[in-house]
């Protein structure tokens, strides 16, 4: 067995893998990082480590995982380093990345998390918790009070469970001993994702202390961001062929496309890393940019998910290379690409997923994407489907795409086959119902039900209901590929 990748062992990796160009030791923390999941590692902490190879050592990043200690077991034995793997037809390229200067447990630790949130050096705290992290409802932009991480938070702030728990109460100790407020930069898949979480952040700090919340509204700076880079779940095989190149183990290696991009609203009154070097674009207004990512990738991931779990398909390059699954995307794009702004390249955005898409080397699984759909619909796809149809424009992709989404949880695929997709919050409203023994009408309607999905208004867009419904009978009919074929023919 090889040596586990550390410090120790840098210098003695395989040629040809990229590795960290400054001394690790010089490197001090400038930013906590809440979500160390692996988009993270592929794509903040890439940037970041970018930086570091430029000189600016004071931006190392505190890593913190709020519920597993996965990563932090994986990555402390070997110095918090990582490798990663960027991935497309041509072959895999390796790289070192250097920038975690240490993984923190929160539920083992609140009391280092909120230590390290105080600390004057950090002067930048971002976010990718997912859509559920944020234990709101992201339609209307509140707090859920009754979860009970919420509740317990509130009644016991010195040990936080939450993100909003933990941000509060490390901004209050700041405030508390004069230090200036960090910049708040959620990088999750969230509309407007800057002010959605001050104004989550305003209200949970604002229950308990007005006066926090007014320093945290007025005080502290919330730039909205988007964020792009598909990055599968790593694999055993992942891990084994990392091992193979690089000379050294790694328990837990990243795999990514080579495209990636970050777009940033260019506000950090206590500075920030020259993160434009490496691509990053600061803009006055990203919002945007966040509608087309969000609509046009995130929206067509879920959907491409949804065929696949229907359909017994298990990659995107799987359902994405089925020409009848192409066209439906195609037909999807061009009817969401009217809800964008102007100032956007759709057309071209669109071009360049599709090559994304069919890219057979990274496997990225519709199981994986899947996973949590429910509240990432609404957002992705019901958003932009109310705005068409209420402004009377074409939609008929995008309510099928509802109706692909609503099969796909109905628990087993069109082979008869469980689907083990994880989505706690589906699986506790559907616990009681059989959907599956209910007509396309009934599980509409059923669906209709599920308040943090679908809002009282679409009750009233009966229209596109009826469409989602028809929709919903053919794929139930005929299964889902023929049911698309059915409704999106081939052009002559």
């Amino acid at each position: 067995m090889s040596a586990r990748l550390g410090d120790a062992t840098l210098s003695l990796l395989a040629p040809g893998v990229v590795t960290p160009a400054y001394r690790r030791s010089a490197v001090t923390p400038g930013i906590v990082h809440l979500g160390v999941g692996a988009f993270h590692r592929a794509h903040q902490a890439v940037f970041v480590d970018d930086c570091l190879n430029r000189g600016e050592h004071e931006w190392g990043i505190v890593a913190v995982s709020l519920r597993s200690p996965e990563t932090r077991d994986a990555l402390k034995p070997q110095d918090c380093l990582y490798t990663l793997i960027q991935r497309d037809g041509s072959g895999d390229r390796l790289r070192a990345i250097g920038s975690l200067l240490d993984v923190v447990v929160a539920p083992e630790s609140p009391e280092q998390v909120l230590r390290h949130l105080a600390d004057p050096r950090i002067r930048i705290v971002t976010l990718t918790i997912t859509e559920k992290g944020y234990t709101a409802n992201l339609a209307t932009r509140t707090v859920l009070w009754d979860h009970p991480d919420i509740q317990h938070d509130l009644e016991n702030p010195g040990r936080p469970r939450t993100a909003l728990g933990y941000l509060t109460e490390g901004l209050k100790r700041r405030r508390d001993r004069g230090i200036a407020p960090f910049t708040v930069l959620s990088c999750d898949n969230l509309p407007s994702n800057g002010r959605t979480l001050k104004a989550l952040l305003v209200q949970f700090a604002g229950n308990g202390d007005r006066l926090l919340a007014n320093h945290i509204e007025q005080q502290v700076a919330f730039p909205s961001s988007m964020v792009d880079r598909i990055v599968p779940a790593t694999t055993d095989d992942d891990r084994a062929e990392a091992a193979s190149r690089l000379g050294a183990e790694d328990a837990w290696p990243v795999v990514a496309e080579p495209f990636s991009q970050w777009v940033i609203e260019d506000h950090f009154p206590e500075g920030r890393p020259g993160l434009e070097a490496s691509g990053m674009e600061f803009v006055t207004d990203v919002e945007p940019y966040e509608h087309m990512k969000l609509r046009l990738l995130n929206g067509a991931h879920t959907t491409i998910a949804a065929i696949g779990q229907s359909a017994g398909l298990a990659t995107v390059a799987d359902v994405f290379g089925e020409p009848v699954a192409q066209r439906f995307i195609s037909a999807y794009w061009k009817e969401v690409s009217a809800t964008l702004d102007a100032t956007v390249d759709a057309v071209r955005y669109c071009e360049r997923l599709a090559q994304r898409f069919l890219n057979p080397a990274l496997r990225h699984r519709t199981a994986q994407i899947a996973m949590d759909s429910s509240q990432k619909l609404p957002q992705r796809i019901l958003a932009p489907l109310a705005e068409l149809t209420d402004a009377r424009k074409p939609a008929g992709a995008v309510a099928f795409a509802v109706a692909i989404w609503m099969r796909s949880c109905l628990g087993v695929n069109e082979s008869g086959v469980a689907n083990s997709v994880s989505d706690p919050a589906l699986a506790a409203w559907r616990r009681d119902q059989d959907l599956s023994a209910l007509s396309a009408a009934e599980i509409v309607d059923a669906f209709l039900g599920l308040s943090s999905v679908f809002d009282a208004r679409w009750r009233e867009r009966t229209g596109v209901l009826d469409e989602i419904t028809s929709a919903l009978e053919q794929i139930n009919r005929v299964g889902t590929l023929s049911a698309i074929a059915g409704a999106f023919p081939e052009k002559t």
